[in-house]
């Protein structure tokens, strides 16, 4: 049994509230389960929904034509995906890859109502704060990239990866960290152990606790 659209966009997305709008989201919305590790879209795929996340997280992945991944951001509860958001709008195929990094419960929105609902403000405004969000850390990815040196970069992702998953452990290989920060695996293990020594993270198999507060 689905749960009840009106408690979903009450507990995460308060600030839609015009009648319209929520009647015709309960019209349209369809309520989804995914898996973890399970993709919500591939690059080149068309894009048919837009994810409304009412819980767990999903990671964002651009891919350039090597095949090499990186990183773009997490798509937390109460958020929607601002890359997906774009393609939709310009009517192109996916550039990004959607991954649910745990088990994650949704509103599928069909992209044919993206247009149309933009006459509502609550909607409009609910867009454009995504863009914002998205904007603002991307120019933090930039400064990260651009001025931190990468132990501090693996300290960071560590910190956003545990408030993403809402934990302090996180189940991971070195190889995933250093594909996602675009280094080597090498290079990543040199750091953890470094960090492992200062007592900022204690390292398992596949497993990474973070000791030092996000």
């Amino acid at each position: 049994m689905n749960p009840n659209i009106d408690d979903i966009l009450n507990d995460h997305f308060p600030t839609l509230l015009d009648t319209d709008l929520i009647n015709s989201i309960k019209e349209h919305a369809v309520y989804q389960e995914v898996s973890e590790g399970d993709l919500l879209m591939d690059i080149g795929s068309i894009i048919k929904n837009i994810p409304m996340i009412i819980s767990g997280s999903v990671k964002v992945i651009r891919e350039d034509e090597e095949a090499r991944e990186l990183l773009l951001y997490y798509v937390r509860p109460g958020e929607t995906c601002a890359m997906s958001l774009t393609c939709c709008m310009a009517f192109k195929r996916s550039e990004i890859r959607a991954v649910a990094q745990e088990k994650v419960t949704m509103l599928a929105i069909p992209v044919d109502f993206m247009d149309e609902w933009m006459k509502y403000r609550d909607w409009r405004s609910f867009v454009m704060n995504t863009y914002r969000m998205r904007f603002e850390e991307l120019l933090d990815a930039v400064d990260s990239i651009a001025f931190h040196r990468m132990d501090e970069r693996v300290l960071k992702y560590l910190q956003e990866k545990s408030n993403s998953l809402n934990t302090n452990e996180i189940s991971m290989s070195h190889h995933d960290i250093a594909v996602d920060l675009n280094s080597s695996r090498e290079v990543i293990s040199r750091i953890l152990k470094q960090m492992e020594r200062n007592k900022l993270v204690k390292l398992g198999r596949n497993n990474i606790k973070l000791l030092l507060e996000a």
